[in-house]
């Protein structure tokens, strides 16, 4: 019987994968219907972004109406979390944090479009006859959320995919609850030198000591200025309000190590209000004597916590609820993240902080592995910070779905847990590395994710793309299992 395949995918990357995979599977997967860029039938940014700009078979919206198709999402028991998911990914693309925004501004606009694009799409499932769902990156765009809502509602046998930490390797599940979990194999242990610190690509540049202050640069200060007038252009009338934003960016640039570059990227006025709130702690005290958790906040909006975080990607939450299991006299060390800009970072956020009388928020300078190696414990949503903790011997707790927490060392919280359940924890190092070395006899060879393939020039993008292909063929007919699998990792 042939499979009927639903694929989100978006990515240059994916593309090749894509093409590869309906060429080698032709015999058995037929390639129904795909959200994606230009060549997909529908454009994905184009329903995150709310444009007009169509796929191969034009615009989702096109000629729409209510068919009523997403009933299985909207009577199941998921329905308000998958509402408020939704709207919380597709902030991404607001005003204040996207400069191609949408036009949502209003809690209730975001609900309306939840019910009419999931109709929409829903539709689209059902008349393609879709029986399976292939996403190339766990949902976190807005589009593919809603994608992933309905595929799983309505019934259709999924494979999600995500690149590994694990040079030349992705990881694949079922559904975003297995992330994690998975069986005991026999397999070489993956040996892990404690003494070595990961690199990651993404936190290139970022320093771990206190250096000389920055300086606003010409081009920082023009990015600034046109960013501004791009979204009000009455500030021309007004120059000494963009001066006044200016000398405002040029204090906050002096008094952060040059190595935190907070005008890099996309800028927002309110960008300005987050950063001197910073400048508050950087010259605070650094005490590391006694007992103290190191809770390391996660960069937002992001995969890692709107998407894997669960109600935890209200980091505040995950450390109110850390603060009431620890003993008295037992801190929490919270350290901001070198690479968050003003979102989800506002003046309440920080006073949720503040009345907790556990927590010391520390200046940016102060190096995350001296934190660590000190801590009790680490405690995280899902971030890397975990897995670097158990790789030194240090226990983490985790409040979302990480990939690392079917490890020796982790604990994935839970009411009820105590200080001790977590500080208390030992395992041997061999134990870890054989539990690694299960985990990666699990993964796949290739790259699925650009922003990897990208930092592996030595990579054929065609030798890459038949051999992704060939292995998702096998997780999609059901001839190879995914490295994660909750039901079959509980019964191990």
């Amino acid at each position: 019987m042939t499979i009927k395949l639903f694929c989100v995918a978006m990515s240059k990357t994916n593309a090749p994968i894509l093409k590869a995979l309906t060429e080698q599977a032709a015999d058995d997967v037929e390639l129904v219907l795909h959200i994606g860029g230009m060549d997909a039938d529908f454009k994905g940014t184009s329903l995150s972004r709310m444009t007009r700009k169509a796929g191969r078979r034009g615009h989702l919206m096109q000629g729409d109406f209510h068919a009523g198709a997403a009933m299985a999402l909207f009577q199941s028991p998921e329905y308000g979390r998958a509402m408020m998911e939704f709207a919380a990914h597709m902030e991404r693309r607001d005003a204040i944090n996207d400069a191609r925004p949408h036009q949502i501004r209003h809690i209730q606009e975001y609900v309306d479009y939840f019910h009419i694009l999931a109709d929409a799409l829903a539709r689209q499932i059902a008349e393609s006859g879709a029986t399976h769902a292939l996403f190339f990156e766990i949902p976190h765009l807005g589009y593919d959320t809603i994608a992933y809502q309905l595929a799983r509602a309505m019934g259709l046998k999924m494979i999600i995919l995500t690149q590994a930490q694990f040079d030349g390797k992705f990881l694949s599940m079922n559904t975003l609850d297995d992330l994690g979990y998975f069986p005991s194999v026999a397999a070489p242990p993956f040996v892990i030198d404690q003494s070595e610190r990961p690199e990651l690509f993404y936190m290139k540049g970022v320093g771990q000591e206190k250096t000389r202050a920055g300086r606003l640069s010409l081009s920082e200060g023009a990015r600034i200025a046109a960013s501004q007038l791009y979204r009000d252009p009455a500030s021309l009338l007004a120059p000494g309000h963009l001066l006044g934003l200016l000398k405002r960016a040029r204090r906050i640039r002096a008094g952060l190590p040059d190595w935190r570059d907070p005008f890099a990227g996309f800028f927002h006025q309110r960008d300005l209000a987050y950063f001197e709130h910073l400048l508050e702690h950087e010259d605070g005290p650094v005490d590391l004597d006694g007992d103290y958790v190191y809770f390391p906040l996660q960069y937002e909006p992001e995969m890692t916590t709107g998407a894997l975080g669960g109600i935890y990607a209200d980091q505040a939450l995950a450390i109110e609820h850390l603060a009431d299991m620890l003993p008295e006299g037992v801190r929490i060390l919270v350290k901001e993240n070198p690479k968050q800009m003003g979102h989800n970072r506002g003046p309440m956020f920080f006073h949720r902080l503040r009345r907790i009388p556990a927590v010391q928020f520390l200046p940016s300078h102060v190096s995350t592995h001296v934190l660590t190696a000190k801590a009790r414990f680490v405690a995280c949503v899902t971030g890397t910070a975990g897995w670097e903790a158990i790789r030194q011997g240090i226990p983490a707790l985790t409040f979302g779905r990480a990939w690392y927490r079917g490890l020796p060392g982790v604990v994935p919280y839970a009411p009820g847990l105590s200080y001790e359940d977590v500080a208390g924890l030992r395992w041997d190092h061999a134990a870890l590395e054989a539990r690694c070395g299960a985990l990666h006899a699990r993964m796949h060879d290739g790259y699925t994710n650009r922003h990897y393939l990208r930092v592996a020039p030595e990579t054929d993008p065609e030798a890459n793309a038949a051999l992704c292909a060939r292995q998702i063929r096998e997780l999609i007919t059901g001839r190879l299992a995914p490295s994660f699998d909750e039901n079959v990792a509980h019964k191990a």
